[in-house]
């Protein structure tokens, strides 16, 4: 059984890196790319692997989100859940928008973060009434700009 705080990460090829903090107070993980050959990316959700499958404790929430230097550049990457009896190889599903017609991926490119929280130990009951609050039912956009 896995340590309490501790993620373990195993490599699923010999070229694959291990995610690594850019700054010593990032909160989140640089992920690498991980291809025998570049791909390009265009408007369509493209997978891109990582090379490697984690392992976190019961209790903890991994996730894969964008990095905002790609995105800044057009390039996005969705917002991934991996849970923690998954066991296969992380990847990254990738694409452009806005002006950006194509971005090249090339191996070891960094692509992604990974980010380790603590889960919630919450249950969901349905209920008849939530209760009133004053914003109500205001959803996008309706406490302002």
């Amino acid at each position: 059984m896995e340590s309490d705080g501790i993620v373990r990460v195993q490599r699923l090829h010999p070229g694959a890196r291990l995610p690594a903090r850019a700054t010593a107070h990032a909160t989140g993980f640089d992920l690498y790319a991980r291809l025998d050959a570049p791909v390009r990316l265009g408007r369509h959700p493209h997978p891109v692997g990582t090379g490697i499958a984690v392992a976190a404790p019961p209790g903890y929430d991994v996730q894969v989100r964008p990095r905002s230097g790609l995105s800044a550049r057009g390039v996005m990457v969705s917002f991934g859940t991996i849970d923690p009896d998954y066991r296969g190889e992380i990847v990254v599903t990738m694409w452009t928008f806005g002006d950006t017609d194509g971005y090249e991926v090339q191996d070891g490119d960094r692509i992604a973060q990974l980010v380790v929280s603590r889960a919630a130990d919450v249950e969901l009951r349905e209920a008849d009434d939530l209760g009133a609050t004053a914003r109500g039912a205001g959803g996008h956009g309706s406490t302002g700009r």
